[in-house]
This record gives structure tokens, sequence and C-alpha cells, in this order.
């Protein structure tokens, strides 16, 4: 599939830390087989730091999505069941000494874009925190 069709991929994930590392080979399998390998390492980290943070702090199920824009734009997004916003990220200066509380900072360091919505549908409440990365 060329890198100017529009693509989704979405991976529902249990409530379990190894969700993290499945959710990671899995979006570098699906970039590597679309030909955007140059996205993967940074793409992975942001994936990581936001499955993490879904299944982290919460308790229900979980989701990663994963779209593609033409001409260069991916998002990547975490779904979780808990309808309470993200706490914001913290500055990097007072982030470096701590163990938790820089996944936040991260995705906003290395993404073009980040945001988070609430959820609602169907009687299922929710959230969803994403990201996007423009292809150069």
């Amino acid at each position: 599939m060329p890198e100017n069709e529009s693509w989704e991929y979405s991976l529902y994930i249990p409530n379990d830390l190894r969700a993290v590392t499945v959710s990671r080979r899995t979006l570098r399998l699906i970039l590597t087989m679309h030909g955007l390998i140059r996205l993967v390492d940074v793409a992975e980290l942001l994936a990581t730091e936001l499955v993490s943070n879904a299944v982290r702090h919460t308790k229900g199920p979980a989701a990663l999505r994963v779209c593609w824009s033409p001409p260069g734009t991916l998002r990547i997004g975490a779904w979780d069941a808990d309808p309470e916003p993200p706490e914001p990220p913290r500055p990097f200066g007072r982030v470096e000494e701590l163990e938790e509380g820089r996944g936040l900072a991260l995705v906003r360091a290395c993404a073009d874009v980040w945001r988070w919505h609430p959820l609602s549908r169907l009687g299922n409440r929710g959230k969803y925190v994403w990201c996007e990365l423009t292809a150069a």
C-alpha cells in the first residue's frame, strides 16, 4: 500500500503490562510493512508511553490506534475506559529526577501535536489520548 493511501489499525489490549510490549512490536510491524521505517523509533516511544499510561493508570481494557493520513501524518492514540483526564505533562526540568511521570512530557517533546478527549458512546466511557508525527 503506497504512502498516499489512508489506513488505520486498532489493537484491543487487556489491562496487562505485557500489552505495552505487544503494542510496540505490533506498531513496528505495521510501520515496516507500510514502508514507514523512518518513523519507527519515535513512534514506538510515543506508543509505549501512551499505552503504558492507559494500562498503568486505569483498571479496564485499552486499545492502540494507528492511523496514516496522506500526505504524511501518523496519528498514534490510546483509548482507555477511565474518563478522567491525563495528568498534564510536567516540565522536563522537574521530570528528570522522577522515576515516574515522564510519559506525557516525552510525548509533548517528541510529537508534533498531542491532545486528549473524553469519550461517551453507547454507554461506554473513557478517553482517547493521541499524538501526531509528520513524516519529513
